[in-house]
């Protein structure tokens, strides 16, 4: 009987712990985040070092430069070739991905090193991540560090005139808004920014892996909760699809023939593919400049979301020989 009770009462606990447990899942974010977070901290760890091979020597890096100091998050690191001394350098500057609501510039750095061992500097910008902070944050971030690159120019190597906007997964989108901002008064208002660059500045944008309309979200794939999860935490708002401050977020919506010429990636297993098929389309139709890298839908094995960080196979080897071409092609004098 006192061994019926006991196990009446351990099951009275289960029951209750799952009630709650499934309570914190539908009333927040956070219970998912953490563990998105916890995976995807595994991913950039484990593809961080697989790059360090292809790391080529000779590279000068100024690292954790506060752009911002009232916001704790605003950090940047700067990369270049050493033989380089002083001379500005076309600049790439890239933000990182991570679904808004993960990563750090961290992640980035050594492909950040790759592409400046080509004769690039390259400027890997942390930002604030969501629950924490969300929409449109991390896209006045980035602006703001563009206005700190062009103040420290000279200091940090940075040719204010040769700019490119790149990013990957959530950090592709970040920055095709900034560009659009850049490119488009309109819009720069609706977000609630005063980009502190000229168009003329921004020469091009790699655009790898993203998501640009909130709209065009599977949510009814097997990455619908996935999906749910990180557009209601960088949103705040659960329903964000029909969330009036969210609107603008979706960039490709908003897009005219003034954005900067793009080049544009994602994997033929890329949950995001669509996304960047359709932007690329949408660019096009607007006459903007694109040149895409896009696989068949039957490439085996299937290249998944950021493919292009994997140098060991030829797609991402091929993903990095046609950025540079884009960018040597875009940043030349």
């Amino acid at each position: 009987m006192k061994l019926k009770k006991i196990l009446l009462r351990t099951l009275a606990v289960i029951a209750s712990l799952a009630i709650v447990g499934y309570a914190a899942f539908q009333w927040s974010p956070w219970p998912s985040v953490l563990m998105i977070r916890y995976a995807f901290g595994k991913g950039s760890d484990a593809a961080s070092q697989s790059l360090q091979k292809h790391v080529p020597p000779g590279i000068s890096a100024v690292l954790d430069q506060h752009y911002d100091e009232v916001d704790p998050d605003a950090y940047l690191d700067v990369f270049r070739p050493a033989s380089a001394g002083v001379e500005p350098l076309p600049t790439i500057v890239w933000v990182h991905g991570g679904a808004w609501v993960s990563g750090h510039r961290r992640d980035v750095a050594n492909y950040a090193r790759v592409l400046a061992g080509q004769g690039f500097t390259v400027v890997a910008v942390g930002y604030s991540i969501a629950p924490g902070e969300g929409y449109p944050v991390p896209v006045r971030q980035v602006n703001t560090a563009l206005g700190y690159l062009v103040r420290e120019a000279v200091r940090l190597g940075v040719d204010p005139k040769r700019l490119v906007l790149a990013g990957d997964s959530a950090g592709a989108h970040i920055v095709a808004q900034v560009a659009n901002a850049v490119a488009v008064p309109g819009y720069a208002k609706a977000v609630g920014l005063a980009p502190v660059i000229a168009r003329e500045q921004l020469r091009g944008m790699l655009l790898h892996c993203g998501a640009y309309d909130a709209a065009q979200a599977r949510l009814d794939g097997a990455f619908g909760g996935f999906l749910r999860t990180v557009f209601w935490s960088y949103s705040g708002s659960k329903d964000f699809q029909n969330a009036p401050a969210f609107e603008t977020a979706s960039v490709r919506r908003y897009v005219t023939a003034a954005f900067p010429p793009s080049f544009i990636t994602a994997g033929n297993g890329d949950p995001l593919e669509g996304q960047s098929r359709s932007m690329a389309e949408t660019l096009i139709a607007k006459g903007v400049q694109v040149d895409s890298l896009f696989f068949p839908a039957d490439q085996t094995p299937a290249l998944p979301h950021e493919y292009q960080f994997n140098l060991d196979d030829a797609p991402g080897r091929l993903a990095l020989e046609r950025s540079l071409q884009f960018l040597r092609r875009v940043t030349a004098p």
